[in-house]
């Protein structure tokens, strides 16, 4: 399974950011946001009414990266399906989402689950992830 990357950006951590990508196809999107304190990926599905987001995964404390002033190259890719997206900075994968699956995952296992349909199993990294995208 090949990788789509459908929006990139710099970021310097602790800067206020909102970097969002839509799936190539289909009705899902995924969202990161730096709120100057902290780092968070979101799913989307934008067919839903009202609030469209269904998981989110913390990605990092801004206080927390020494080299955060230092500018990073953040991507957020899609599956060839357009059904998993990842979270990559410096090349790096940061945050996925399973859309199929309804399973977010990143490096922290941050925060437990809260909507009742996804994650529930938590969102503890897992080495399967590494081949979503391969």
């Amino acid at each position: 399974m090949g990788l789509t990357v459908t929006v990139q950006a710099e970021l310097v951590v602790g800067k206020p950011q909102v970097i969002e990508s839509l799936a190539p196809a289909g009705t899902f999107a995924a969202v990161f946001e730096d709120d100057g304190n902290t780092g968070y990926f979101y799913a989307l599905d934008e067919s839903i009414d009202g609030n469209p987001i269904v998981d989110a995964v913390h990605i990092y404390n801004a206080e927390d990266i020494s080299d955060g002033h230092i500018p990073s190259n953040v991507q957020i890719g899609w599956s060839e399906d357009s059904q998993k997206c990842v979270l990559l900075i410096n090349g790096y994968p940061y945050g996925v989402f399973d859309f199929v699956g309804k399973n977010g995952y990143c490096r922290s296992g941050f925060p437990p689950p809260t909507n009742h349909e996804w994650s529930l199993s938590g969102h503890e990294w897992s080495d399967s992830v590494d081949d979503f995208f391969r």
